[in-house]
């Protein structure tokens, strides 16, 4: 099986395998560590809740694997998606910088500095779930936030970004990353601070608190594997990749455990800008499809991810659009609320038993990230 895909500005397309085994694979020390503090500012802000570890022994005795669990973000924060994590810890971090406060301030030390301040807004674009988790945060902190999004959002996206307050810019003829050059042009012109999860020179600071951000998920994770277990931890990891934030804090996380643990990305066939990368062996950016995965619909890698995922990834895998619908009607039929990002990575398990000599599978754990809980999407055939 193989897809095709076009590099930006290029005529020729290339055909690809659907499962990449990741010859650029590191073996070089890995340090990073999840900062305490993260978790202990998420557990200040409103509706904090650990989200649910569900067990899949199903796909465990079919596959041939010990435990197969997926954590399930669907409810985070009272929100469908996990991008809060990092958009909440991120945005703090930056607004405590503009207002002198410790790295370390809560969300009510946050909110109290605000109130004297009626000059910070927000700004940012989106393909729907990282854009309604800054709009949320926004919110919470009675602040404007304006967001850029791209042709292809519907208006039921749309409507819930409004619906948390943001103010919409529809990009009629705009890619994601069109929407990206927007938020910079306006940042630039109207001093708005630019919070966004995406990296390019010049802009990393932002994006890497981002990715610290999602530690609390992984921490989670963690010690929900290790108590359903009766002491385990996870052997393979499968995660969702966009530009790259989130699959960063995985493979960071995984490979400082235990380098012998194999993370795996997934990415849709009209958007693999990662696996492309990767067989470039560079940074690639490519031209992207539609997708019923639009959370995962970017074409360039973000520049802090792309040396972490290069060296940590075991393989890379894309999914088309009827096998994550599938696999998302397999995982709300045993109760697990996945939208098709999330039941993406449930497809790419699958597909990497099916398709690879993928053996070292028995007393294995694995962990599949459900990143969004159900949403309205055109049905594939």
């Amino acid at each position: 099986m193989s897809h095709t895909v076009k590099h930006l500005g290029v005529e020729t397309t290339f055909e690809r395998p659907n499962i990449l085994l990741n010859e650029l694979h590191s073996h070089r020390q890995w340090q990073q560590q999840i900062d305490p503090a993260v978790e202990a500012f998420h557990r200040t802000l409103p509706h904090y809740g650990e989200t649910e570890l569900h067990s899949l022994p199903s796909v465990a005795e079919e596959l041939g694997f010990s435990h197969v669990f997926i954590k399930d973000e669907s409810t985070r924060f009272g929100l469908p998606s996990f991008k809060i994590l990092g958009a909440s810890w991120a945005i703090a971090q930056a607004l405590g910088r503009k207002l002198d406060l410790p790295r370390t301030a809560t969300f009510s030390e946050l909110t109290e500095a605000l109130e004297a301040r009626d000059d910070i807004g927000l700004v940012t674009c989106t393909e729907g779930n990282w854009g309604r988790a800054c709009s949320r945060m926004a919110k919470y902190l009675d602040i404007p936030c304006r967001i850029y999004v791209p042709w292809f959002m519907n208006e039921s996206t749309q409507g819930l970004l409004r619906g948390e307050g943001a103010d919409v810019k529809l990009l009629a003829d705009g890619s994601y990353d069109d929407t990206i050059a927007a938020v910079k042009h306006d940042s630039e012109t109207t001093g708005t601070l630019m919070v966004m999860d995406t990296s390019w020179d010049g802009y990393t600071e932002f994006p890497q608190w981002v990715t610290d951000g999602y530690g609390t998920m992984l921490t989670e994770t963690d010690r929900q594997v290790f108590s359903q277990t009766g002491g385990r931890s996870a052997d393979f990891a499968f995660v969702s990749v966009g530009v790259g934030s989130w699959a960063h804090a995985v493979v960071g996380h995984y490979m400082a455990n235990d380098p012998g643990n194999k993370i795996i990305t997934v990415e849709p066939v009209a958007a693999p800008s990662f696996k492309e990368s990767l067989h470039c062996g560079e940074i690639t950016p490519i031209d992207t499809g539609e997708t019923i995965m639009n959370g995962m619909n970017c074409g360039t890698t973000s520049i802090i991810a792309w040396p972490v995922l290069r060296d940590g990834s075991y393989a890379a895998v894309t999914v088309t659009d009827v096998e994550a619908h599938k696999s998302l009607q397999y995982l709300q039929g045993k109760g697990v609320n996945a939208g098709p990002c999330g039941a993406a990575t449930l497809a790419a398990l699958r597909k990497l038993c099916a398709e690879t000599d993928f053996q070292d599978r028995k007393d294995k754990v694995v962990v599949l990230f459900s990143t969004e809980g159900s949403r309205e999407y055109e049905i594939p055939h």
